[in-house]
């Protein structure tokens, strides 16, 4: 096996194959041959996936973990949503996917066409400051022709005669295309005082400098009010305006060149005149440093040596290499085209983030707001803990180790610059969303995947403060702020009046915050206990334990017994005003109801069998929240009936919810309780959530969380354990996966006549030439090169079933 080193173009996996095959005992067709495997990744991503219906995607262009990307604006809070009826601009900061507003959209540029002057005379009148409110200048677009792919946008604004806009981007810098169909009087409107609808902008400032640049700063309070932060941005044109104006809040003033001040309407116009070749391109870039990062930027990556802007074809075209080499580190063969370009969109969605922090230079603006430089390293920045942690954490740290050391070196950075770990870091603040301690199994992952290698004493000691204190009140950090209960008694109260410092507070949601601090604590077990420090680990195995403190034996609800319920301070159990408690309440879970939290026990499933009355009630249970029944009916039509109620419908439900996060691992607990042929059963079903179509995303994706999901469950694996580094093993979608190993070996994943439109089923497995008994492997043992291969059946096969074929619990009985 060590011998072949795959090749990412394909050329030698020829060769491998015969090897693999030799060594698994699968003949070589019935793995794959170079032609079996997809065509270039780049051309298979489509970006308007995930754009409609709250999975709040963005179209536009964008390198992978890049600092800048341009995609249009329109009226919904993400950003953009495929059927807005009007494009106000193209802005250069969005997050893909996440459930907040404030996202970003900011430097919103627009082509216009016309006169700008003073008087009604103009199709823009200087004299009315309105005119500068891009959603009245806003253009409106078509649909047909509009291309959205790896690195390139292009749509077509049916305003102002007809201008083709296309995007393209490096990773710090991006570039927009205008072609004008009449390009008499052509304009580039700049407005720095509006971003997205609900993202506000507090202060701006603009320069026009020479006859072919813009620069200036914006400042904007940021994510479900979060705090104020700079984005500075340089622009640069690649022929001259023969005119230009600024405007603020008292309208346009044309000649001027400088326009500063609060809040409010404020930009620049710029008029090219007759344009020469009827397109004009201009290229930014952004820095949160100071200009002169912005300036550097753009002259490492937007300029030619002799200062003149990069082409927007070589821009393109280095943006799609970069997206082809990254892609095409897992090719899939098999499936219709539609599969593939599912597949290779999620896995674009997830290599978006965390975004790149730095400047060229390296320098960065910290969690102390001081400036400090990343040498030999990519420090990274915007981090949504509480989702990432469960899948997308883990897919980058298995596939991309190098991004995924870094990510850690940043986490690091941050607890040294800002004192404690971030739940979620938006640029150079914590914005304090969400409940529970992400941070704790998100960087146990990146340390069993092996990002902190040389520095695992430093990050457990930053998760020891973590897990064990709370910030003070002074610190922008609110960290774990139900642990002097949860240590003292172990279970955060439900406290509902608790004051916060950001979003949210772990108390507002005590029932489940003490479910994710029990799995966190559990995770963080693993690692001290690796790292030789075995009190700690001993009194983390324990408090790994501490969901049954909030597991109330005597509620009952659809003729089972026992669930989550949250406590007050002084223990006693909470009860619904008027009513007695149900798990389908609002009360005390984040984002959720007790029937999805009660699975969120995976670090202890002994203890979660005996809690819910064995092993049959428990499979009972499954089959109960997942509608399994009818899902082997019409599984396409359940899901869509049974499960998925709204993408915000996180309350009154007992079935599962594959909109959110909470309950994402739930499919591999029937495997976990030894019925994996269900996990296969509901992959299969979810999986059909996920679609080529712009709703194709279930749910917000969340910065690559719900596309990391659907890629585990493509490749048929799944981290269902933090901390531990097993992969719960289940029916891939493809004939076969080759993955591209950092370290130059392949792992092949091989399942010969597996077909999504039947309910398949694993009936045996091998692991290179033996065979594969256990529904779990190790990711030591893929890390090297594997190949895993699978004989599917029809009928429910013992396969998996035994307790020997199960993973020990890390904190079970």
């Amino acid at each position: 096996m060590s011998a072949f080193r795959f090749s990412r173009s394909g050329r030698l996996l020829g060769a491998f194959v015969a090897a693999a095959a030799l060594t698994s005992s699968v003949a070589p067709t019935a793995i794959a041959s170079p032609a079996q495997l997809s065509a270039d990744p780049v051309g298979l991503v489509n970006t308007f996936i995930g754009s409609k219906d709250d999975g709040n995607t963005f179209p536009g262009a964008s390198m992978p973990f890049g600092k800048t990307q341009i995609s249009p604006i329109g009226s919904h809070y993400s950003g953009w949503r495929y059927d807005d009826p009007k494009i106000h601009g193209f802005g250069h900061l969005f997050l893909s996917g996440a459930g907040c507003w404030e996202q970003g959209g900011v430097l919103s540029v627009l082509p216009t066409t016309g006169t700008v002057g003073p008087g009604s005379q103009h199709a823009f009148d200087t004299t009315v400051p309105a005119t500068f409110d891009h959603h009245q200048y806003g253009a409106q677009y078509t649909h047909a022709g509009e291309v959205g792919t790896a690195g390139y946008y292009k749509t077509r604004l049916t305003s102002y005669g007809g201008i083709d806009a296309e995007t393209t981007a490096s990773t710090r810098t991006g570039a927009e295309r205008y072609t004008f169909t009449d390009p008499s009087n052509a304009n580039v409107f700049v407005n720095l005082g509006q971003a997205n609808d609900k993202h506000s902008v507090t202060s701006s400032s603009v320069k026009v400098v020479g006859d072919r640049t813009l620069e200036g700063a914006i400042e904007t309070l940021s994510f479900c009010g979060g705090r104020r932060y700079t984005t500075w941005f340089t622009m640069k044109f690649d022929q001259p305006f023969s005119a230009f104006g600024t405007w603020s809040p008292q309208g346009g003033l044309p000649g001027s060149r400088e326009s500063s001040g609060g809040a409010g309407l404020r930009g620049a116009w710029l008029n090219f005149g007759a344009l020469r070749g009827k397109s004009v391109t201009a290229t930014t870039a952004v820095s949160h440093v100071d200009i002169e990062g912005a300036r550097k930027n753009l002259a490492a990556e937007g300029l030619r040596r002799d200062g003149t802007p990069l082409g927007f074809d070589e821009l393109r075209g280095r943006a799609e290499r970069a997206w082809r080499t990254e892609l095409s580190r897992v090719r899939v063969g098999g499936g219709s085209r539609d599969d593939l370009v599912v597949f290779y969109t999620a896995l674009y969605h997830v290599l978006l983030q965390p975004l790149t922090g730095n400047d060229h230079d390296g320098r960065y603006r910290g969690f102390d707001d001081k400036i400090h430089t990343a040498r030999g390293w990519t420090y990274y920045e915007y981090y949504s803990l509480w989702d990432t942690y469960r899948t997308q954490n883990q897919l980058i740290a298995m596939f991309w180790p190098s991004r995924a050391k870094d990510i850690a070196q940043s986490l690091l950075a941050v607890h040294q610059q800002g004192g404690w770990l971030p739940r979620w870091a938006y640029a150079s603040f914590e914005t304090n969303t969400m409940t529970g301690d992400p941070v704790t199994p998100y960087m146990v992952d990146l340390w069993r995947f092996g990002a902190f290698k040389g520095r695992e004493r430093e990050a457990l000691g930053a998760l020891l403060q973590n897990a064990n204190g709370v910030p003070p009140a002074a610190s922008q950090f609110e960290g774990r702020a139900g642990n002097p209960n949860y240590l003292a008694n172990g279970f955060v109260e439900y406290d509902k009046r608790k004051p916060k410092k950001g979003m949210d507070i772990d108390q507002h949601h005590g029932g489940s915050a003490t479910m994710e601090y029990a799995l966190a604590d559990c995770s963080l077990s693993v690692m001290a206990g690796a790292l030789g420090a075995h009190t700690e680990a001993a009194a983390l195995r324990k408090r790994g334990q501490s969901w049954r403190n909030v597991w109330d034996p005597t509620v009952t609800d659809r003729g089972f017994t026992g669930f989550p319920r949250p406590r007050v301070l002084d223990g006693a159990w909470h009860s619904d005003p008027g009513k007695p408690y149900t798990p389908t309440s609002d009360h005390g879970f984040h984002e959720g109801t007790a029937w999805q939290y009660q699975w969120l026990v995976q670090q202890d499933v002994s203890g979660a069998l005996k809690a819910m009355g064995g092993k049959e009630e428990t499979a009972k249970r499954l089959d109960a929240f997942f509608a399994y029944d009818k899902l082997l009916a019409n599984h396409t039509e359940a899901v869509r009936k049974e499960w998925v109620v709204g993408p915000y419908a996180y309350y009154n439900q007992f079935r599962y919810n594959p909109n959110n996060e909470p309950d994402l691992h739930a499919p591999w607990m029937y495997t976990l309780i030894g019925q994996p042929w269900k996990t296969s059963t509901v992959t299969r079903a979810a999986q059909t959530l996920f679609t080529n179509a712009p709703n194709g995303v279930t749910g917000n994706d969340d910065l690559g969380t719900m596309s990391a999901w659907y890629v585990f469950s493509a490749i048929g694996m799944y981290p269902a354990v933090n901390g531990t580094g097993q992969l719960v093993l289940s029916k891939p979608r493809f004939p076969v996966v080759s993955i591209d190993l950092e370290n130059g070996r392949p792992l092949v994943i091989a399942t010969p006549g597996v077909d999504s439109a039947k309910n398949q089923f694993i009936g045996s497995a091998r692991l290179g030439a033996r065979q594969h008994d256990k529904v779990w492997v190790d990711w030591e043992q893929l890390s090297r090169g594997q190949v895993l291969t699978y004989t599917l059946t029809e009928r429910e096969s013992t396969w998996g079933t035994t307790p020997a074929a199960l993973p020990p619990s890390p904190c079970g009985s």
